[in-house]
Order: structure tokens, then sequence, then C-alpha cells
């Protein structure tokens, strides 16, 4: 046992796990329920899209569970309650798909409160599980560590789509429910396991203060996990010393909208969310209607689009780590080894092989014998690696700049246009998909219009990109004026 007031990195697995576990289930809610809805019960797309801008809207609360797990001084039975409860909305969610064949109306009642369960539980346990992350890891290793929480989470989507898919052919919506109970209670039950413990060994009142101890000066402010710009004084992660009063989080707000590189950072990530996240509710359905996948087919094709985005994600931790320190080379393998080591250069080009990767996708609604479409699904996840792990890095780079203990309300203003993005995004996706059918009578023509819509969107967002990577202008330093001195001197 060691004696480090750290969180160590089989701590940092351990919550991971957590993190793996809320993907688990999030994932079937998400993806294999749209499916059914918009496939085997033949509904609108915008029903499941309503309801999965539900479960986003819900998350607006973050900020008040982050204060309540401030409040009470433990994150760990906010964690624990809030992957209960996000079980138990998934279980709900399920049973209300089975009973819409027999009570439209009751069914959609019940889906409703599932999701709305879902998203209170994301709230919970996600922003205390960040909170606790941030408060317990050593300052260098907090951005490692964020990849590493990412990478498992995107590991809990592979594995339950890939489990799962194999579990619900031949469909039926008893099976949809029992298949869900089974995840939604080994999710829970490993989540549970992964936590205990760790707040009370990482977090007690001695290892905070041994933590600050060991903190450099100008790194004992919140590290960017908070879920408002201000803490409770004297809780565990307090970016306000004791005895000096908070300012008004409308105030704050205020200052960190003022910072131009936090400004445009918040346009990034809307952009790139909404079109990150478009496919979400389009990829299943249009494998269903389009391709003739079934639903365990189609389930399995979502997992290959998270294989993927982990592919992607660990690409980029890989190149950065070997070249971004190849400063001794010269001539054009420099320029080389300073680009594969660029979170830049990942960022432009992860948009960039996305768009290209939806356009085929979009092209081959009508044309099926040009790509297989687990191929470019794969591709897709690839280029949606790419620039989410350079747009991971940016995040934990550009959380310290600007106005200091601002930096758990930067990352709250970063993660509110990510829950806007995705909710907007799976109602206006389902949207368009219902119109252009409408429309055109061709349900090709309602997929490739979300498509296209999405390659302008990362089109767009790779443009922003290269205002986020601006350097900042250098400090005008203004020549010594001696009559002024003088003059305010004797003044």
């Amino acid at each position: 046992m060691t004696s480090s007031p750290w969180l160590g990195w089989i701590g940092i697995i351990r919550l991971g796990l957590v993190q793996t576990a809320l993907g688990a289930i999030v994932v079937l809610t998400t993806t294999v329920i749209n499916r059914v809805m918009v496939v085997e019960l033949a509904l609108p797309a915008l029903l499941p899209g309503l309801l999965v801008g539900v479960h986003f809207g819900v998350q607006f609360t973050r900020p008040h569970m982050g204060h309540g797990s401030d409040c009470g001084g433990r994150r760990t039975p906010w964690i624990i309650g809030g992957v209960l409860t996000l079980a138990i909305g998934s279980i709900l969610a399920a049973m209300g798909t089975a009973v819409i064949p027999a009570s439209l109306a009751g069914g959609i009642a019940l889906a409703l409160l599932g999701f709305v369960l879902v998203g209170l539980g994301v709230a919970a346990a996600g922003t205390s599980l960040l909170v606790l992350l941030a408060a317990t890891v050593q300052p260098r290793f907090r951005g490692a560590a964020a990849t590493t929480v990412w990478i498992m989470m995107i590991a809990g989507f592979i594995l339950t789509t890939i489990v799962a898919g194999a579990q619900l052919d031949p469909y039926s919506h008893a099976r949809l429910v029992a298949v869900t109970a089974a995840v939604a209670a080994v999710a829970f039950v490993v989540a549970t396991l992964a936590v205990s413990g760790i707040e009370r060994r990482f977090d007690a009142p001695a290892a905070r203060a041994a933590r600050a101890a060991l903190e450099p000066a100008g790194a004992k402010a919140v590290t960017g996990a908070l879920p408002e710009g201000e803490s409770a004084t004297g809780s565990a992660t307090g970016s306000v010393a004791v005895g000096v009063a908070a300012p008004r989080f409308r105030e704050a707000l205020a200052e960190v909208w003022a910072e131009p590189a936090a400004r445009r950072f918040s346009l990034f990530v809307f952009v790139s969310m909404l079109a990150y996240s478009a496919q979400d509710l389009v990829l299943e359905p249009f494998a269903g209607a389009v391709h003739g996948f079934s639903v365990g087919e189609s389930t399995i094709l979502s997992g290959t689009h998270h294989q993927g985005v982990l592919f992607g994600l660990l690409l980029v931790a890989l190149a950065t780590a070997r070249f971004a320190r190849r400063q001794a080379l010269s001539g054009a393998m420099r320029v080389v080894t300073s680009r594969l080591g660029s979170l830049r250069f990942w960022t432009l080009f992860g948009c960039c092989l996305s768009a290209a990767a939806l356009a085929a996708l979009g092209t081959g609604a009508f044309r099926p014998d040009l790509a297989p479409l687990t191929t470019l699904v794969l591709l897709l996840g690839l280029g949606n690696g790419l620039f989410a792990a350079g747009a991971i890095g940016s995040m934990m780079d550009l959380v310290g700049q600007g106005g200091a203990g601002r930096e758990g309300l930067r990352m709250g203003l970063w993660g509110a246009a990510q829950a806007i993005a995705f909710g907007l995004a799976g109602v206006c996706a389902t949207t368009v998909v219902d119109l252009a059918r409408f429309a055109t009578g061709d349900v090709r023509y309602a997929y490739a219009t979300v498509f296209a819509v999405q390659v302008a969107l990362f089109l767009c967002a790779a443009v922003l990109a290269r205002s986020v990577y601006r350097p900042a202008a250098p400090e005008v330093r203004q020549p010594f004026d001696h009559r002024r001195a003088a003059l305010e001197l004797n003044t």
C-alpha cells in the first residue's frame, strides 16, 4: 500500500470503470431503443429524438448536482445513487418501448419517465465522478487521466453493443427488456465496487492537506471538473480560499465569457459536437431501413463506430507522446514530426476525415456497392476519435488559461455547450429525416440529407478549430515615459 496522497493509475482505472458502466447503460438507451422505435414499431424518428433530447436537457441540472455534493462533502453517494437512477431509468425506457404496441400513450409516458431518470442519473454520477477525479489526481497527470476515463467509456460502448447485439437476435420486446435489465444490473455492481473506498482514502482531510502542500503555487485552484465556477469554502476541491467571499455565479460567468479563447472554444465545441452526435439517432435506423440490417447487426454496427473512435483516441495519444518533443530534428522531418505531435493537426484532420466518411455514407445510400457500410462506419469512427482526442487535449490546455480560479467554470461552460449540441442534434436530425421522407417519399434522400448537413458542420468545425489554436497576441510593452512618471509622482 502506498502512502502517496495522490490517486495512482490503478485508482484512475477504477474510476474509469464507473464511466464504463455509465456508457454501457446509456448506449442501449440512445441507440437500440431508438432503432426499435423507428424500424420495428414504425414510429416517427422525431419521437426517440425528443426522448433523447429530454435526456440531455435534464442534464442541465449538473451544476445543482455538483453543488449538492459540495455541500454534503462526499461524492461517492452521488456516484452510486446516480448509477442506480440511471439503471432504473434504462429499464423503464425499455419497458415503455415494449408497452407501445399495446398502449401508445402509456408506453411513451413510461419511456419518457425512463429517459428523465437516465438524464438525472448521468448528471449526478458523471459530475461527481469528474470532481472526484480532478480532486485526487496529480496535476501533471490530469489530462492523461481524463483521456483514460474517456477511452474506458468508449470501451463500455463497444463491449455492450457487441454482447447485447448478439443477445438481441432474434428480436422480441421481452428480450429487449431482459438484456437491458441484465446490462444495468452488471453495470451497477461494477460501478459500486469500483468507487468504494477511493474517497475515504484519497479525499480524507489528511490526504487533502498533503496534496495541498505538494501542489505548486497557482495549482491549488480547482482543476476543471467542478460544475460551477465556485465551490463551498473549504471543500475538497475548493477554488476559493477560506475567508474569501466567492463571486456570484453570473459575475464569474461574464468574466469567463469575456475571454476570447474560452468563447472561441465554446463555439467550436458546440459546432463539432452537433456534427459528432447527429448520427447517433440516425445510423442504426439507416442501416436497417436502407441496408437491411437486423436489430443485432445494427447494434454491432454501432459498436464498430465506437471501435473506430477508440482507435482514433489511441492513435492521437501515441502520436503526440512520440513526436511532440522531436525538436532536435531539422528540415522536412522536423515539420512532419511537429505536425504529428500537434493537437491542432489531429483536430483538423479528424474533422475532415469525418466529413469525407459522411459524404461516402450519403452517397452509399444510393450506391451501396461503392463501399461496405461497416468499413465506412469504422472510418467515420476513426475520424471522430481523432478530432475528439484533439479537442480533449485542447480542453486540458485551455482550461487553465485566463483568469485564475475559473477553471471549473470554463469546463462547465464547455460542458453546457456540449449538452446543448447533443440535445439539439438528436431532435434536428430526426426532424430532418421525417421531413425529407415526407417530401420525397424515399427514405434514402432523408438519410442522405442528414449526412450532408453533418459534412457541412464538420467542415465548419475545422475552420473554427484554426481560430481555437491561434496563438494569443503578444503583450505590447509601452516605453517608459519619464516625464509622465515625474508628473504623476509630483501630483
